[in-house]
């Protein structure tokens, strides 16, 4: 069947989650910042993750902002830093996350080619639209979908049961589009069309499902569903 529905993951995808300690790193006072908070983002975003799935595995849902803050105290305790203005900062700058310079225009193409566009995320209905009203994406988007729907994050099947319910539309009208290879992966099982955005250039996750499709950034998505 022919795609009619293109849903994308929010973190990492279109917007840039190292944004917030790349910024406050840059501002004045945090010098100390300078060298390392590459290293506190990557393990802010890896303990975000890995948080998110033991909580599923154990039954033990919270919200994504719960998550999120309780990575970043994990990130900031393995970086020495122990400033509590710093950890607001950084937090504050979760909420004002920029998108991906080729995002608007990305949208904006699909919209005008009549595809229904939404994110699914595991983020809270809040957090997600702050992000979504600070990138100013809002008018590009038919949907903002969040697991606290259904209280368990992704990759368990009910978190993308969300799109079909929603959109009234087979598996196979919907691109998926995720920069996480793990969750294209779920939503390949589940039986969507899959794009995983591989800005990192990472090996390809051994799963039992695989993404149809791998770009480096989301300039050519439009271009990959013509």
């Amino acid at each position: 069947m022919t795609v009619t529905t293109c849903i994308f993951d929010a973190y990492g995808t279109l917007f840039d989650v190292t944004a917030a300690a790349r910024i406050a790193a840059a501002e004045p006072g945090r010098e100390a910042l300078a060298d390392i908070w590459p290293t506190l983002a990557e393990n802010w975003r890896r303990k975000q993750l890995e948080y998110s799935w033991l909580r599923a595995v154990m039954g033990a849902h919270c919200d994504f902002w719960q998550v999120t803050q309780d990575g970043l105290d994990w990130a900031m305790e393995a970086a020495g830093l122990t400033d509590p203005d710093l950890r607001e900062r950084l937090l504050a700058l979760y909420w004002e996350l920029a998108a991906y310079p080729e995002v608007p225009a990305m949208l904006a193409t699909l919209k005008e080619g009549g595809f229904n566009t939404a994110i699914l995320s595991n983020g809270s209905p809040d957090m997600l639209q702050g992000a979504v009203r600070s990138a100013g994406i809002g008018g590009l988007l038919d949907d903002v979908l969040s697991v606290e729907s259904v209280g368990v994050f992704k990759p368990d099947a009910r978190v993308y049961a969300l799109v079909t319910d929603r959109f009234g539309c087979a598996r196979d009208q919907v691109m998926f589009i995720s920069s996480n290879g793990w969750d294209a992966a779920g939503a390949s099982a589940f039986g969507f069309t899959t794009t995983w955005v591989n800005r990192a250039g990472l090996p390809q996750d051994r799963l039992p499902a695989a993404p149809h499709h791998i770009l480096p950034d989301l300039s050519r998505l439009p271009e990959l569903l013509a």
